[in-house]
């Protein structure tokens, strides 16, 4: 068997990984995490994530190495969260998704409309 033929099998590691990284959440949350940011602060960018939803997010991304979590010490004390050197090389093609779909956002709600008048 080809070795580029393992990725499509259902016990290949890599099923996981891809999971996480195209769940919408985790997309918003590293592009959030181009620069590091409090738990509040990412949670007031994504505007209707709830705080579990965002803590579990945040839980996946940091258990699969893409996120690191530093606590904060002083006064107030909170959590910081920032992209670990892994996802770095991530930004360039998650960058060209997101221009994509914001430069490509009205075809593809008109093609919506169309389909589901179809339906009717």
């Amino acid at each position: 068997m080809d070795t580029t033929d393992l990725v499509y099998r259902a016990d290949c590691p890599s099923r996981i990984v891809l999971d996480q990284i195209a769940d919408k959440w985790s997309m918003m949350v590293l592009e959030v995490l181009r620069e590091p940011q409090r738990f509040n602060a990412i949670k007031r960018r994504l505007d209707g994530v709830t705080q579990r939803v965002l803590t579990q997010t945040l839980r996946k991304l940091e258990r699969n190495g893409m996120v690191h979590r530093k606590v904060l010490d002083g006064r107030v004390l909170g959590v910081e969260y920032s992209l670990t050197h892994i996802v770095k090389y991530l930004q360039g093609p998650f960058s060209i998704l997101f221009d994509w779909t914001l430069g490509n956002i009205e075809a593809i709600q008109e093609c919506q409309r169309k389909y589901d008048e179809q339906d009717e």
